[in-house]
């Protein structure tokens, strides 16, 4: 699928009815970040009402989950590679991820990406199976959230004493990076690494290799370190001067801050706690957009009563036929999205405007060509050094393997035909 990139967090996918999240899935491609599925799992330790029970629950999120939503790299392992010079974090609202294995057959390159186990477990919440070990990580993280105090952070009051405590989240945000633009000194530089969790040793080959580089500005020499450093700064400074008094459930701060980590990698960001709606378009750059869940349910509801109206005939043929672009009419916010981000042309591209009237069918021998030229590529292609392909741009193929239901809600996602040529294809 393709369509702007874009991060959700658990409270607009709750948000959305299993059919509204349809469109989700569609319309979007979602970079589904790591902490997302340690907060859905910590839903099992949660008490719930209603006669459902914690694995309902979870399940429930499961089934609402993007099947072929990219899995963002963890931002820990992002800054550690950043740090020891394994290469710049590309921040331009693109998904980071990993486990891609270069191929190449007959001359040409390509990467090929695997399932990620986070979603290879989401599968399993959707059928009711969790591990034994996931049990005990979301008892450890519900237990890790009731242990967090905001007097914890209250030593940063002593910045105040200095420079006055700021009086909203605009002027915290001005102070924090003018903090961020002072660091250019190794004590300091240690300090920040220290804490954003990196450990002692990691840290004196860090600043040996910075060192060894000139001494650049930190914020000039690892910017996705500076960036993911100046968020937590934000939340320290922000507790200690009361800030976040507003928003409930302030052990969970951190927890909603940490989603910000990952604003670099989408273009939309869609939530609907109160301290994202305040928060994240502080971070967000000029170019990308903050959606409330509210927003985005009202929108996808409107889509969902948009396409109930097609004839059984024309639904029959599945979502990713039917509506593989969203309507030319502008008062849909999701066709609003897609013209700010996507090629002016999206509209007049022939596949995507869908006559319905039985002319779009895919050529059988076209279809058979295509699947051939992928089983061929995925089973004959012979693993090479990554650095032949430095990064995915430079692929002349890249293929993404996905567990995919058939059917999300009411809505069919395929056509009987191609059910059936890939059966055919790929037994």
């Amino acid at each position: 699928m393709t369509g702007p990139s874009l991060i959700f967090d658990k409270s607009a996918l709750q948000g959305l009815s299993a059919d509204e999240s349809m469109w989700l899935e569609n319309f979007f491609i979602t970079n589904i970040t790591p902490l997302f599925f340690v907060e859905t799992l910590a839903d099992l330790e949660k008490e719930v009402r209603g006669g459902r029970t914690p694995e309902d629950v979870v399940g429930n999120i499961a089934h609402k989950t993007p099947d072929m939503g990219c899995v963002n790299v963890h931002h820990k392992s992002l800054i550690i590679g950043e740090l020891m010079g394994h290469g710049k974090v590309e921040m331009s609202g693109r998904p980071i991820i990993s486990g891609g294995k270069t191929v190449v057959l007959e001359g040409k390159t390509g990467v090929i990406f695997q399932e990620s186990p986070e979603v290879e477990a989401s599968h399993r919440w959707e059928k009711g199976q969790f591990l034994d070990i996931e049990r005990n990580e979301a008892k450890k993280w519900r237990q890790e959230l009731a242990e967090m105090k905001e007097e914890d952070y209250m030593d940063f009051q002593k910045i105040f004493d200095v420079t006055g405590t700021p009086k909203n989240l605009q002027e915290l945000k001005e102070r924090v990076d003018m903090f961020v633009d002072m660091i250019t000194e190794k004590e300091g530089f240690s300090v920040c690494m220290s804490r954003v969790g990196i450990i002692p040793k990691a840290r004196e080959l860090v600043i040996k290799k910075w060192e060894e580089d000139g001494n650049k500005p930190i914020k000039e020499y690892a910017p996705y370190f500076s960036y993911v450093f100046s968020v937590d700064l934000f939340f320290y400074m922000g507790t200690a001067a009361n800030l976040f008094k507003e928003f409930r459930h302030p052990q969970t701060h951190k927890v909603d801050i940490a989603y910000l980590y990952y604003l670099p990698f989408c273009s939309i960001f869609t939530s609907s706690d109160k301290i994202h709606i305040a928060l994240a378009p502080i971070f967000m750059r000029p170019n990308q957009t903050f959606i409330s869940g509210a927003d985005l349910k009202e929108d996808f509801a409107k889509l969902d009563a948009y396409y109930e109206k097609l004839p059984d005939t024309v639904k029959e043929k599945g979502s990713f036929i039917f509506a593989s672009c969203p309507p030319d009419d502008t008062s849909f916010l999701t066709t609003q999205l897609w013209d700010k981000y996507m090629a002016k042309t999206w509209r007049s591209i022939k596949d995507h405007v869908r006559k319905f009237d039985g002319t779009d069918k895919i050529d059988p021998e076209t279809e058979k060509a295509l699947f051939e030229k992928i089983k061929k590529f995925t089973k004959e292609a012979k693993p090479v050094d990554s650095s032949q392909v430095s990064n995915s741009d430079e692929a002349e193929s890249i293929i993404l393997n996905h567990k995919v239901s058939t059917r999300k809600g009411k809505w069919k996602k395929f056509p009987p035909e191609v059910l059936n040529s890939d059966k055919r294809i790929f037994d």
